[in-house]
């Protein structure tokens, strides 16, 4: 292929175009309606994403990261307190138990998944850890068993944040059904998103599920009565109607991306471009990719299609001259952001962090990608790679 061909990250346009005549009725009976915070609309998809995520509870809120700071709070948790979770996610995982109060206690990724590993969790508990929360990254869950173990046997509630990994499996189980809490997000990029901010808190037990509801709208029950002081993290209905329709279609859309990651690796393999198995450390070979790991007994629902490369930097700013988007997700680990600097943390503390923080990038994984587009990524690596 010599033609340059135009790659964005992602398409959500080309989305919208298979859904309008859905979305748009749903949007005019809530305008209509004129029930525009919670109602029926609002029940009506907590009910269909309770279902969806195997828990007999869903609870809207205003944003994947109000839904945990708002577990957070159902748990009590706040200055003094110290939560275990991984520094290689989205801010918003450390920010939610900074903003209670609570201290960030990390452990490093395990090098292949890039989620927390587990062998690292039992010796950062203290008397005053109060939970544990794991992220699921890029659509693949992290290893529960050791952790619900490490958990149960100490009593510490573990909170999922599952932002990035709607309906995907860990042995049978779906994200957010395994914890006392599981945390979702409906920003627009993720691969059920809302047309604004929203977010879901699952949970297998009525009296948690209770107290979030009641956290969600200022601690209120009844209206105006307040035995707890909580805050404003109502979910929007216009965000539900969205919401609910695209949920219809959610299985689809994870086939398409599952394809999409099958088809990058046949690319990558015919082109000589990928390591015969995942070496876990470093990006390998010189001008070799690693691929994505899918673990077995996994569903993975593909957030993100993420590898590793030699020279990532150069690359990227090769193939934005080539029109291809890509992102890094994430160049900085948390324990070297500089408003984490009072946690004493330092360079060289979480080495499989900070080694993904630099060798990582997420290439074009949506449902409507081309063969065309995928094979003029795969084509514009390896002219970069094999220079």
């Amino acid at each position: 292929m010599t033609q340059p061909i135009t790659v964005p990250l992602l398409d959500l346009k080309a989305q919208y175009a298979t859904i309008r005549d859905e979305i748009r009725p749903a949007v005019d009976a809530v305008l209509e309606s004129q029930m525009c915070i919670l109602g029926a609309t609002v029940a009506e998809c907590e009910t269909k994403l309770a279902e969806y995520c195997r828990c007999p509870h869903a609870v809207g809120v205003s944003s994947g990261s109000d839904a945990l700071l708002i577990s957070l709070m159902a748990e009590g948790i706040g200055p003094g307190d110290e939560v275990i979770t991984t520094p290689y996610t989205f801010f918003a995982t450390a920010g939610g138990i900074a903003r209670v109060g609570a201290k960030p206690v990390f452990v490093d990724i395990d090098p292949q998944t890039y989620n927390i590993d587990p062998a690292g969790i039992e010796a950062k508990i203290t008397p005053n850890t109060k939970a544990i929360l794991p992220v699921h990254l890029y659509g693949q869950c992290a290893d529960m068993d050791p952790i619900m173990a490490i958990a149960d046997g100490r009593g510490i509630p573990v909170i999922e944040d599952a932002a990035q990994a709607i309906g995907s499996e860990y042995k049978g189980r779906r994200a957010g059904s395994i914890g006392r809490y599981g945390c979702f997000s409906f920003f627009p990029s993720k691969n059920l998103g809302a047309a604004g901010d929203g977010g879901l808190i699952t949970t297998c037990d009525d009296a948690v599920a209770e107290k979030l509801r009641i956290l969600r709208a200022h601690g209120s029950k009844p209206k105006y009565y307040h035995a707890t002081i909580g805050g404003n993290f109502r979910f929007d209905a216009l965000q539900a109607a969205i919401v609910a329709v695209k949920l219809r279609h959610l299985d689809q859309w994870t086939a398409g991306r599952q394809s999409n990651a099958a088809r990058y690796r046949r690319l990558f393999e015919a082109a000589g471009l990928s390591l015969p198995s995942p070496a876990g450390r470093g990006a390998g070979g010189e001008g070799l990719v690693q691929l994505p790991v899918e673990m077995d007994g996994y569903r993975h629902i593909y957030n993100q299609f993420v590898i590793r490369v030699p020279r990532r930097d150069e690359l990227r700013a090769y193939l934005k001259e080539q029109k291809i988007g890509n992102e890094v997700y994430y160049p900085v680990p948390l324990h070297v952001q500089k408003c984490f600097d009072y946690l004493g943390y330092k360079e060289g503390d979480f080495p499989e962090s900070e080694r993904a923080a630099r060798e990582t990038i997420a290439l074009p994984i949506y449902t409507e990608l081309s063969d065309q587009q995928a094979e003029w990524v795969v084509e514009c690596i390896g002219r970069f790679l094999k220079g």
